[in-house]
C-alpha cells in the first residue's frame, strides 16, 4: 500500500470545497467513504460505527444522484427539507448529515487521542473520544452496545501497523485531524443555525 491508510482521504479533502469556499456533497461524503477501510481495522469493535456510517452516506448520496446539478452543494438538501419542515424525520437527509458528522467527530477524537496518549490501550482511546462525542446523543442501548464493542478494539501496535502501510502514519493522522475538523465544525455551525444540530437518536 502506497503511504497510509489515510492518504486517499488526504487527498479527497482538498477537493471537498469549491472555489467559493462551498461545501460540495459528493468530495465530502467520498472523504467520510475513504474513511471506512480505516474503520474496518477495527474489526468488531466498529461495526456499529461502519454500518451507521455507510448507511448515512448511503441516503445522502442517493438524494445527491437523485439530482446532482441540484443538490452539488452540501447543505443544499437539508435547506429543502427545514423548507418542507421534514428535517427532523429520522430519514432524511438532514438527519444523515448530522450523524455522519457526530461519527466523524468521534473518529477524528479517536484519532487524536491515538496521537496524545501513545499510553493508552485502544479500548481506552475508544471509549474516550465516545464520551466526548456520541454518547451525550445515544440512548440508553445505543450507549451499552457502543461500551460493549469498545472492548473489542485491536491491539494499539498491531492497529497501526496495519494503518501504517509505507508512510508516516503519524504524521497522517495528525494531517486528518486537522484539515477535515473545520469541514465538521462548519458542518455543525450549518446545522445550529437552521436547529438541527441537537438532536438526539430516537
Amino acid at each position: 500500500m502506497e503511504g497510509t491508510v489515510f492518504t486517499p482521504a488526504l487527498e479527497g479533502m482538498k477537493h471537498v470545497k469549491s472555489e467559493e469556499g462551498v461545501m460540495l456533497t459528493k468530495p465530502f461524503l467520498d472523504v467520510c467513504k475513504q474513511l471506512l477501510p480505516v474503520i474496518d481495522k477495527f474489526g468488531a469493535a466498529m461495526t456499529l460505527v461502519k454500518s451507521d456510517i455507510g448507511g448515512n452516506i448511503t441516503r445522502l448520496e442517493n438524494k445527491y444522484l437523485s439530482n446532482p446539478t441540484q443538490y452539488n452543494h452540501l447543505y443544499s438538501m437539508v435547506q429543502e427539507e427545514v423548507e418542507a419542515n421534514t428535517a427532523k424525520g429520522s430519514s432524511s437527509c438532514t438527519n444523515g448529515l448530522l450523524w455522519l458528522t457526530r461519527a466523524m467527530d468521534f473518529l477524528v477524537g479517536l484519532f487524536q487521542n491515538i496521537l496524545e496518549h501513545q499510553d493508552w490501550s485502544m479500548s481506552q482511546v475508544c471509549s474516550d473520544s465516545y464520551g466526548k462525542t456520541l454518547k451525550k446523543f445515544h440512548g440508553w442501548l445505543a450507549s451499552s452496545s457502543f461500551t460493549v464493542a469498545m472492548k473489542l478494539a485491536p491491539d494499539r501496535k498491531k492497529f497501526m501497523d496495519v494503518i501504517g502501510g509505507t508512510g508516516d502514519v503519524n504524521s497522517d493522522i495528525e494531517k486528518f485531524c486537522t484539515t477535515f475538523s473545520p469541514f465538521l465544525e462548519e458542518n455543525h455551525k450549518f446545522l445550529a443555525s437552521v436547529g438541527m444540530d441537537d438532536l438526539k437518536a430516537s
